[in-house]
């Protein structure tokens, strides 16, 4: 009987092991502490691999923020009615405050540096209307299916529910109630509760 040759480790994802120590050298030191040389060293990479795989520091920037727009994006349910979705998403932004304080540091000072970096500015954009637009869909659904009632103004409300999270999100975590305070005031004002 053949021996089985011994399986090969996994190829180590070095692009995802430079977009985490960017993430968590912004988390801790800001955006202004955001040093390539620092992030190559944190992945276990020169600062040469790292420019193979980002050529600047926006497009890190960019995976980065691609990666939080994640962690949102794992709170909104494909399933249940809109409403639902709504609520559990609330409820994994409540959950992300707890576990993931960092996540809301790293959207906290891309959200401010993108009023100074065009660059960033569109890369923020761009995240914050593929949620917008999220937000907007279940709200036109909840409405059409009668789970929401009287009259409103769909994209200002989806506005009204990224800006306040944003918003919120910006307000040190050492006060995690205000962001929980904001959320039972999103959740009341569009009828979720």
């Amino acid at each position: 009987m053949k021996k089985k040759p011994a399986a090969e480790p996994a190829p180590v994802d070095r692009r995802q092991d430079l977009v985490a120590a960017a993430y968590q050298q912004i988390a801790r030191l800001g955006f202004e502490g955001l040093r390539t040389r620092d992030v190559a060293a944190a992945a276990g990479v020169n600062v040469a691999t790292l420019h193979y795989y980002f050529p600047t520091k926006e497009a890190l920037i960019g995976d980065v923020l691609k990666h939080a727009m994640q962690r949102f994006r794992s709170t909104m349910p494909a399933s249940g009615s809109p409403s639902e979705q709504l609520r559990n998403h609330f409820a994994g932004i409540r959950r992300l405050v707890r576990e993931e304080p960092e996540l809301f540091a790293v959207m906290g000072e891309l959200a401010l540096r993108s009023a100074r970096d065009p660059a960033i500015r569109d890369l923020y954009q761009q995240t914050t209307n593929i949620w917008q637009s999220t937000v907007r869909g279940l709200l036109a659904k909840a409405v059409r299916d009668g789970l929401v009632t009287g009259s409103r103004n769909l994209d200002a409300q989806a506005s009204l529910v990224v800006s306040a999270l944003t918003g919120a999100s910006m307000i040190p975590l050492s006060r995690p109630a205000r962001l929980n305070e904001t959320i039972a005031e999103l959740e009341r004002s569009l009828g979720l509760n």
